[in-house]
């Protein structure tokens, strides 16, 4: 399986109930397709750059998966007929990202080459927690 990323801008007017109703379904076509949810993230409400069916903000959430290839057509398929998502993205995630806390101390280290061991730790390494505080802030 592959790891994936999909973007998810939603209609700003939903209620917190289709919202969250909108997030099952995709979480459900993600295990229909034999895929797991990794990560899920909420963004926040933020202005588009361009109007969207007479909407200037949408709703921003981010879903990180794990699924196979051909359930991709499938979740996207899903996203399109929906009237609460005004646009989305998958895009495969090449692997997982690593901290980037302390790096300047481990420049100077000799790293060893991998082994079995270390390659099974880095498929299931999470990504990094501040990906989050790279996006721009929210509007209230």
């Amino acid at each position: 399986m592959r790891r994936y990323e999909l973007m998810l801008v939603l209609s700003p007017d939903l209620a917190d109930d289709k919202v969250q109703g909108t997030l099952e379904r995709t979480a459900r076509a993600i295990a229909a397709g034999g895929g797991q949810i990794v990560k899920q993230a909420p963004w926040g409400r933020r202005r588009l750059a361009y109007p969207i069916d007479h909407h200037r903000e949408g709703s921003y959430y981010v879903i990180l998966f794990e699924a196979p290839a051909t359930a991709i057509s499938e979740l996207e398929r899903g996203l399109l007929i929906s009237e609460e998502v005004l646009r989305h993205l998958v895009t495969r995630v090449e692997r997982p990202l690593r901290a980037t806390r302390g790096r300047d101390a481990e420049a100077d280290v000799e790293v060893a080459p991998p082994t079995d061991e270390d390659e099974i730790e880095d498929e299931v390494e999470l990504i990094d927690e501040s990906e989050s505080e790279a996006a721009p802030a929210a509007i209230d």
